[in-house]
Order: C-alpha cells, then sequence, then structure tokens
C-alpha cells in the first residue's frame, strides 16, 4: 500500500479523533500481546492448567512512536526465555493493519455501510463514503501498475474469456464485460496479462484489447483459447498469427441444444472418444464417425460438427502435456467464479473504475500466488512449441 499516512495523519490533526485512533492502538496491540503470550505459556494470565509450559513474570514498558502519536505499551516479559511482539519489527506499523483492514474490506466486496460498520465495531467512530474512496484509491496505484505493466519474453499460450457485472451508465443499471486474458510464457509459468471493461464483445472492442497487450510486448503467442464470439475469432485473425482453439467446454453445451434430455448422455458419450485420442490424426478420424454415426438421427448436430471439426480439435496439434489445459478455457473459470463471488457483495458498481480497482486487486492477489507455485506447465514441451514455426497459421481463425 502507499501514502499509508495519509488518512491517519488527518485524523491525528483532528485532536480528539487522533486521541480514539491511538487509543484504539494501544488497546488493540495490549490484547495482541496477551494472546501471543498466552499461546508460548499454554495458559492464560492466572489460570491454572497442566498444559502450561511457561508464565509471565511482569512488565517492561516501552515508548511507541507512531504517526497519531506515542503509545505506551506494556510489553509482558517470561520467567523462561523472552518475548517480543511482532508488530514492532521493521516496516510492521499500526498505521499499516488499519488502513489495511479497511481497505482490505473494500477489495473483498464488502459495501461502504458494511465498511462503516467495521471501523465503528473497532471503536472508532465510523468512517464517511468519501474517506473510504480516498482510502481505497491508494489501491489504484498498485492495480494500474500491474496492469500496465511490460510483458517481456515469449507467451506461446494465451486463454480470454468474460464475465458480466452491473455497473450505473447515464442513470442505468448496465451490465458491462470484464474481459481477462492469462498467458503461460516459456518458462512455464503462468500470469494474468490484462483487464478490460467494455460495453460488449463486438470486435472493435476485442481488436483494441488485443492490440493494448501487444504494445505492451506480448509476442510468440502460437495459440489462443477462447469461446466462440465471432468479434474476437475476428480480432485473433487481425492481431495475432496464431492458432485459434475453441473451447471445449463450451462447445459441448452447445451440442447438448440438439440433443434431447434422453440422448445428451449417449452423444456426449460419444463426442468424448475424440477427445480420449492419442493424435491428431486418429482425433480427426474418429470425430468424422461420430458425425457420421450421429448424422441419420441429429443431422444440424452433424452439421455442426462438420463445421467445427478444425476449431474444436486444434489443441490436438500441440504437445500431449499441455492438451488438458489447452482443450478450454477452463484455466480461467476458477478465476471468473472467485471474480463474480466478489462482485455479486457489491452488487451494481458506480464506474467502470470501480471494476477494474476490485477486479484488478483481486487478480493481481492471484498472480502473486501463481508466482509462488509450480509451474503450469512443462518446459519440455513448451521448448517444442516455440521453435517449430508449424503453429504459426492463422487460416482456422478466418474460416
Amino acid at each position: 500500500m502507499t501514502k499509508l499516512s495519509m488518512a491517519l495523519a488527518e485524523l491525528a490533526e483532528k485532536g480528539a479523533d487522533g486521541d480514539i485512533v491511538r487509543e484504539l492502538l494501544g488497546h488493540v496491540v495490549q490484547r495482541l500481546m496477551d494472546f501471543e503470550i498466552e499461546q508460548q505459556c499454554g495458559a492464560a494470565f492466572g489460570e491454572r492448567t497442566a498444559e502450561r509450559s511457561n508464565s509471565r513474570n511482569g512488565y517492561r514498558d516501552r515508548l511507541w512512536e507512531t504517526r497519531v502519536g506515542s503509545v505506551d505499551l506494556r510489553i509482558p516479559k517470561l520467567r523462561k526465555g523472552s518475548y517480543f511482539p511482532g508488530f514492532l519489527e521493521p516496516r510492521r506499523t499500526a498505521e499499516k493493519a488499519l488502513i489495511a483492514v479497511i481497505q482490505e474490506a473494500y477489495v473483498q466486496g464488502i459495501s461502504t455501510r458494511s465498511v462503516d460498520e467495521l471501523v465503528k465495531s473497532m471503536g472508532m467512530t465510523g468512517i464517511s463514503k468519501s474517506q473510504v474512496s480516498r482510502l481505497c484509491g491508494e489501491i489504484d496505484e498498485r492495480v494500474n501498475a500491474f496492469l500496465e505493466r511490460p510483458l517481456e519474453g515469449d507467451w506461446p499460450y494465451l486463454w480470454i474469456d468474460a464475465t458480466y457485472v452491473k455497473v450505473r451508465s447515464a442513470g442505468r443499471i448496465v451490465s458491462v464485460a470484464v474481459i481477462i486474458a492469462v498467458g503461460v510464457n516459456t518458462d512455464g509459468v503462468r500470469e494474468i496479462l490484462g483487464v478490460r471493461i467494455g460495453p460488449s464483445e463486438a470486435e472493435p472492442f476485442w481488436t483494441e484489447f488485443l492490440r493494448s497487450l501487444t504494445r505492451r510486448g506480448l509476442r510468440g503467442t502460437k495459440l489462443v483459447v477462447s469461446d466462440a464470439h465471432l468479434g474476437l475469432k475476428a480480432a485473433i485473425a487481425k492481431v495475432f498469427n496464431a492458432t485459434w482453439q475453441r473451447c471445449r467446454v463450451h462447445f459441448m453445451r452447445n451440442v447438448l441444444a440438439y440433443a434431447g434430455k434422453g440422448q445428451r448422455q449417449m452423444v456426449l458419450a460419444l463426442i468424448n472418444t475424440v477427445f480420449a485420442t492419442e493424435t491428431a490424426e486418429a482425433a480427426h478420424e474418429q470425430w468424422r464417425i461420430v458425425a457420421d454415426q450421429l448424422r441419420a438421427k441429429f443431422p444440424k448436430l452433424a452439421a455442426l460438427l462438420d463445421e467445427s471439426e478444425s476449431e474444436v480439435l486444434s489443441f490436438m496439434d500441440f504437445p500431449k502435456a499441455h492438451r488438458k489445459q489447452l482443450a478450454s478455457t477452463n484455466p480461467l473459470e476458477r478465476l471468473n467464479a472467485e471474480i463474480k463471488r466478489r462482485t455479486d457483495v457489491v452488487g451494481i458498481f458506480p464506474n467502470d473504475a470501480a471494476i477494474v480497482r476490485l477486479v484488478g486487486a483481486l487478480l493481481l492477489e492471484q498472480n502473486d500466488e501463481w508466482q509462488l507455485q509450480r509451474r503450469y506447465m512443462q518446459l519440455e514441451g513448451l521448448q517444442t512449441v516455440t521453435d517449430n514455426d508449424m503453429h504459426r497459421i492463422s487460416a482456422v481463425v478466418t474460416r
């Protein structure tokens, strides 16, 4: 968080409000120290129990200088060993903790009124809507830096998907698309590459979004995975020299529209035999066999299979170790579900900037977690994709 002293410094200048904050900090950190001592001793103050492993030995006074004034602390001492409160470590001031609570409450999707109630429950006099907005504005710098960061190296695989949220616009409540792009680089690490808010998923919107990624350095893309948005397909053909993979999960949902309830299991079982094959040649052969088996009873479904063969099976031309992730936009589904869970709490956003702040903060957090995990894809297969120019085709996306 940046500019951490701003809000508390303003409170400190108000006299009585500054005293409230200082007293609140003193009470909270004293209770925190008591709790930590209870954990180390295995028992509460004055409690007699067989689990006790240590006992207190008085206090030592310490003056704690903060931006809201000096706080008198009574740091407990132990008969065995020593104790030093963790919040006194460098760069772990109570101001950061207090501001982080308020900011995190907003990031978690809690409404302004709920944030006000939260602050009151902490012993403060409450916080206004303008103060919440000012505090949350501090998040914008980090979010914008994350969303506009340069993209270095090659990104062979790119997933793109959209989710929808409600926002107030010109006195009306409308749904807007939140577009998210996730990529995997040649180190096998996945990252969130970009976010864009738009009123629709028309081709100009998609084109501008993809071009914004290339301006930031996105290159080396061999496969783009998405749903069958006509605007997106056209935009991919314009911006990338890459293969397009139609999301298998979305396609299977489209297939079910051509079969009755009692026939859906049979249809799904037949189509799934295609995805169980080992090679691209075998997959295409099995696809045509299935289409012919369904042609007499489901002519429209068979026609759909004929039209969609190459775009649904594009992932089969890539390394086998990567195919599970490349067949669909599932790598984005869990991320979208978490975004919906948080945004549903807000309900209706006041403007697009509020959406970017909340969604961007969630994605920044998720991206940091991904960097601590193991590689998302094997390096060996990625090297093969990078060196092989046979995948630099655009015929599929132009169909």
